[in-house]
């Protein structure tokens, strides 16, 4: 941590005297990038495109920065692969109408703008026959063996 600037320095002069003496030590030296130009100063960064690419660089889902319409309108596209892993149609349907029931509150919600998008309801039905068209075939039934020849007690001889 640097220490404080004293009280009658001017700033500028606090900090050049902060980065002589930070060259002297040799901490400039080796630097990852060192004689290269710097990226990207020739194109306009809005803060929305300095968040997602941070966003992406940090590994999080950029689907949680959009509005709740539009999130939404992701998420009713992302349902048929979100569903094809389950096991039953009872866990389909009720991974559908939990997202009509959060659509349905955002519909009761006040406008956000006249802009905004409103997301649809999920084909419940449509999705549930996607699943069942998607699954892979049951295996077919094992043959039981046959049950061992019964023996003969020897006192019924």
């Amino acid at each position: 941590m640097t220490e404080r600037k004293p009280p009658g320095m001017s700033f500028e002069t606090w900090v050049d005297r902060q980065i002589a003496q930070a060259q002297e030590r040799g901490d400039f030296t080796g630097l990852p990038g060192a004689g290269r130009p710097l990226q990207n100063l020739d194109r306009e960064e809005t803060a929305y495109d300095w968040a997602l690419a941070k966003a992406r660089r940090e590994g999080v889902d950029t689907g949680a920065m959009l509005p709740a319409g539009l999130r939404l309108r992701r998420e009713r596209d992302d349902l048929p692969a979100r569903v094809a892993g389950l096991a039953t149609e009872a866990e389909v349907r009720a991974v559908a109408e939990d997202y009509n029931a959060r659509v349905e509150a955002f519909w009761r919600l006040p406008a956000e703008s006249r802009w905004a998008a409103v997301p649809g309801l999920a084909d419940v039905e449509a999705l549930v026959a996607g699943w069942h068209r998607d699954r892979p075939p049951p295996p077919p039934p094992v043959a039981a063996p046959p049950p061992p020849p019964a023996r003969r007690r020897w006192w019924r001889r």
